[in-house]
């Protein structure tokens, strides 16, 4: 137990649901902060150098993965905040991420993420309700944060 010895989390898996566990109580209490959280620098996450090009496919899957959560599977063009704002839209229509798998290969956003709904694995409806609003989501240009 880290809380005898005081030592340092050194594991990826538990850092990543640590920081997830953060983006999504962030989200919850304070939604005015996703300004800040989309911008990736409160993780300090770098945004990619160059322009993304937007011919880079989308692909977004759902599969089975055992009868309490889902898998969800996307590929896409990498951007900075792709992965807090992807979890806010899945907070939008109730999907809880329990975990998430975060890779990119060069200018790709190869990301997995497990989800549930109420405890449950989605089910055929509620697994298309969240590629269309996911499908929405990564299709709309980027908006500069001035432009309201």
């Amino acid at each position: 137990n880290n809380r005898d010895t005081g030592r340092k989390v050194e594991d990826p898996d538990l850092l990543e649901q640590i920081r997830l566990t953060i983006i999504n109580n962030l989200l919850k209490y304070h939604p005015e902060c996703s300004e800040q959280l989309a911008m990736g620098e409160t993780f300090g996450i770098k945004a990619p150098e160059k322009k993304v090009d937007v011919d880079i496919a989308t692909h977004i899957h759902v599969k089975e993965d055992g009868p309490k959560r889902s898998l969800l599977c996307i590929e896409t063009a990498d951007r900075p905040g792709l992965v807090v704002e992807m979890i806010k839209v899945m907070a939008d229509i109730n999907i809880d991420v329990e975990s998430a798998e975060i890779d990119t290969e060069g200018l790709v956003a190869k990301d997995k993420f497990h989800v549930s709904y109420q405890g449950q694995a989605l089910n055929r409806t509620l697994s298309q309700e969240l590629v269309n609003c996911l499908r929405y989501f990564l299709r709309r240009p980027e908006t500069d944060i001035d432009s309201y």
